[in-house]
């Protein structure tokens, strides 16, 4: 066979500059970091200087903690005026921002409010998935306050807490030292319910902006009412009778390999695909592509085909989401057993920094557990917000389906 003629120098040329851009890649400069914002905690030690919130940059304290166990937890929904007329009536303003999720309320003072209008507030974060209020006052302690209203508060095993110390508050922060690298995540990836490994995951969840960018850092939520609702009757019933894994292992993982002590050895928990909310009855697909990793009794590629099918819905049908654009001093309170969320990581370099109160909730319970428990039947929201409407509950069509523009 005759030698095949080669450019060897432009080869050894092609060679180094995919060497070096792979030392580049490996080895980020110690000005800026890229990380994994969902896996990859911040340590928030630069900057310092004249930083208003300085004691509340993130500190992980090497402590351990023993391993969480069952509590017992009584939603304050269930104690609400179905109507919320002491809550509403102290709104100068009452602005639903999607027909299926979301609510800002205009003119309360959260440090104003009383037990009777909290009840009520968490009735409405359990309706409508997500409340929003802006131009909040209240510190960090008093946002604790409110949120041991709703349940006993949940300690993070890996996440930060703030240098003033208060365990029981989870840091959320980014600078211009840690650029996330999309090299290392799919934007699907971020989308989470937090902390669903957990035995008794979060329900009504508090978020204050404290610093933040002009413009970007945006947060979205997902409903898991709607999600559910927008299936057939079918797939709804398939679901109801799964179950799946949710998992602690990766997050604590990119703990440990960024140097950082876990203070819970991490846990992995079965929890139903679809649950159902204690005070609404309103059934919700239970599923993020953050922690939950197969669904059990199935064959693998199933529970992949079921779970991909899921996360997108989760993260590409507008028609469940709300996006909110912080202001320092906005504050959101979303229930974390019907909603997903996450957040855009479009400010670098600019500085966004919050602080979180999660409450715990009860044990999730499937379509039979709650059926079982209360005696009652769970239902579609959809279907019970167009029977409220006085809407004549559209049918399911049989038969061919057919093709029909959209114009917009």
């Amino acid at each position: 066979m005759a030698p095949v003629a080669t450019n060897e120098k432009r080869d050894n040329v092609a060679v180094d500059r995919i060497a070096e851009l792979r030392k580049t890649q490996a080895k980020p400069t110690e000005e800026t970091k890229l990380i994994n914002p969902f896996y990859s905690p911040s340590a928030g030690d630069e900057n310092d200087d004249d930083y208003r919130y300085a004691q509340y940059k993130p500190y992980f304290p090497v402590v351990t903690w023993e391993p969480l166990t069952e509590v017992d937890v009584t939603d304050r929904g269930h104690f609400a005026d179905p109507d919320k007329k002491a809550l509403f009536s102290a709104a100068q303003k009452v602005k639903h921002l999607t027909p299926a999720i979301g609510t800002e309320l205009v003119g309360i003072d959260l440090r104003q409010l009383t037990n009777q209008q909290k009840d009520e507030l968490a009735l409405l974060v359990g309706e409508r998935g997500v409340v929003f209020f802006r131009d909040q006052a209240l510190d960090i302690h008093e946002q604790l306050d409110i949120a041991r209203h709703f349940g006993p508060l949940h300690k993070h095993a890996t996440t930060p807490i703030p240098r003033a110390g208060l365990e029981e508050v989870h840091v959320v922060y980014n600078d211009a030292a840690r650029r996330p690298d999309s090299s290392a995540f799919s934007k699907i990836e971020l989308w989470h319910s937090d902390v669903t490994y957990e035995i008794q995951p979060p329900s009504t969840t508090s978020l204050k902006v404290i610093t933040g960018p002009e413009y970007g850092g945006d947060t979205l939520w997902s409903s898991g009412y709607a999600l559910y609702s927008s299936l057939s009757p079918g797939m709804q019933t398939y679901l109801e009778g799964l179950t799946a894994l949710h998992s602690a292992v990766a997050q604590a993982d990119g703990s440990r390999a960024a140097g950082l002590h876990v203070r819970r050895e991490p846990i992995e928990t079965v929890h139903p695909v679809v649950r159902v909310h204690p005070v609404t009855g309103w059934k919700s697909v239970y599923v993020n592509p953050g922690f939950t990793r197969r669904i059990l009794g199935v064959p693998k590629v199933e529970s992949d085909t079921i779970l991909n099918f899921l996360f997108h819905q989760v993260a590409e049908n507008v028609d469940f989401q709300v996006r909110f654009h912080w202001e320092p001093n906005s504050v959101a309170f979303w229930d974390n057993r019907i909603v997903t969320h996450t957040a855009t990581f479009d400010f670098w370099p600019q500085t966004r920094h919050a602080l979180r109160a999660t409450p715990h909730g009860e044990k999730p319970e499937s379509v039979e557990d709650y059926e079982s428990r209360t005696g009652k039947v769970a239902t579609d929201r959809q279907i019970e917000i167009w029977k409220q409407q006085g809407v004549e509950v559209p049918q399911a069509k049989k038969g061919p389906s057919r093709a029909r523009g959209y114009n917009d």
